[in-house]
């Protein structure tokens, strides 16, 4: 379930505010210029569904989103938990970054953790199928797959440079909960 739990960033145990609350997540989010949406495809997809057909699935909103914020480039991704590099992939993005790119991202099936700080707060976002979440640029933040990635996801972006991972060097993802803790 989607679900938003935000943290001072000094205190990964004082609970700000915990919801699954659709409305809720967006307009919190909003107040740190990141945008959440939830779309829905016309038919369901298979799990071996490929790039082509994961892309026409959800084209007009695709398209929406690269007019609005003048994106290029657009992919799909899929990690799942049998991934010989799944440990890799896990740490690669789980230490605190930001981006030269806005990190759009919209989960066709499975989930991951998106952790922001902004403002001296952490907001843990789980998103999962039919999510869509918006980073803007030079936001810090890292996502944990978990221990047993299990998602695909659209990613859009200006171009594939704009997202590469500048990281701070801060250890501030170790402090605080891991997804794993939330998936069942």
């Amino acid at each position: 379930m989607t679900h938003l739990t935000i943290y001072p960033d000094t205190d990964p145990g004082t609970v700000l505010l915990d919801t699954c609350e659709g409305a809720q997540i967006a307009a919190a989010l909003c107040e740190i210029g990141v945008a959440f949406e939830r779309w829905d495809a016309p038919h369901a997809l298979g799990e071996d569904a490929d790039q082509d057909t994961v892309l026409k699935a959800y084209e007009r909103d695709i398209v929406r989103i690269m007019e609005e914020g003048g994106y290029q480039s657009v992919d799909v991704v899929r990690v799942k938990p049998d991934n010989p590099n799944r440990e890799e992939l896990r740490q690669k993005f789980f230490a605190e970054h930001t981006h030269d790119d806005d990190e759009v991202r919209f989960f066709v099936d499975g989930a991951g953790a998106f952790y922001l700080r902004k403002d001296g707060r952490v907001f843990r976002v789980i998103c999962e199928r039919n999510d869509l979440i918006s980073v803007p640029a030079g936001i810090t933040h890292w996502f944990d797959t978990g221990a047993a990635p299990d998602f695909c996801a659209i990613r859009i972006f200006t171009t594939p440079e704009g997202w590469v991972g500048h990281f701070t060097g801060d250890d501030i993802a170790t402090r605080f909960p891991k997804f794993e803790s939330d998936a069942a």
